[in-house]
């Protein structure tokens, strides 16, 4: 009974282990990810033909905001499935948790966050779910990403750890244009003035939800099932 408990105990230990090595792995990643989308969006304003006044840029910064939103959702879906899929081989489960936890996640880096970090910084901001609007647009979206991780999945453990690694890195990348579009087109035109305190809200209100949503949360729901 008692090497039974320890048998649990060490188990415990070592999931704690592995989603800490998880996010250890991945954050530096993350953290160039946003470094990196700070300076693609940056350049913006150089774009032609586009109109500088407020309204303007809301407008276009908010069609951008849609794009690289429902592109968000295809990275998170497709890295859901696959890091399920590497510790359990259940297809239905895997399937809804990589629904449920990027519907989730996304809503929060990509619009909930940014809204809250932009009132914080004392900007009006404007409300948007697209889960909630235009669900139409964002249902083909994350069927596309479940179907690429399950086809990504098929391929050797190595080659899996690769995908991982580049599909987390471009999925951390992607969200922090879309929650930098959001807050923008929401309401916050004058991000560039507080660029500093827009690189931290982004590291952890973008790294943790896309780390959650791609290793964390998959991860211990496929390890949850002891017959997989």
């Amino acid at each position: 009974m008692s090497h039974h408990h320890s048998h649990d105990h060490d188990t415990t230990n070592a999931h704690k282990d592995t989603v800490w090595q998880e996010l250890v792995c991945h954050f530096p990643y993350a953290v160039f990810s946003v470094a990196f989308a700070l300076i693609l969006i940056s350049f913006v304003p150089l774009v032609p033909n586009l109109v500088y006044t407020a309204a303007a840029i809301k407008k276009q910064t908010h069609t951008l905001f849609h794009s690289f939103h429902f592109m968000h959702i295809v990275f998170a879906s497709a890295g859901a499935m696959i890091t399920y899929l590497r510790f359990c081989k259940r297809l239905l489960p895997g399937i809804l948790i990589s629904t449920i936890s990027p519907a989730f996640f996304c809503i929060l880096s990509d619009a909930i966050l940014p809204y809250v970090g932009g009132t914080m910084l004392g900007v009006h901001m404007h409300w948007h779910i697209c889960f909630l609007t235009e669900l139409h647009n964002v249902l083909p979206f994350l069927f596309i990403g479940i179907i690429t991780g399950l086809a990504l999945s098929y391929h050797g453990a190595d080659q899996q750890g690769l995908y991982s690694i580049f599909s987390h890195f471009f999925h951390i990348l992607i969200s922090s244009i879309a929650s930098t579009f959001y807050l923008v087109s929401h309401g916050f035109t004058d991000w560039a003035d507080s660029i500093g305190y827009v690189f931290i809200f982004l590291v952890f209100a973008v790294v943790v939800p896309c780390t959650c949503s791609d290793v964390i949360v998959p991860m211990l729901f496929a390890r949850a099932h002891k017959k997989c």
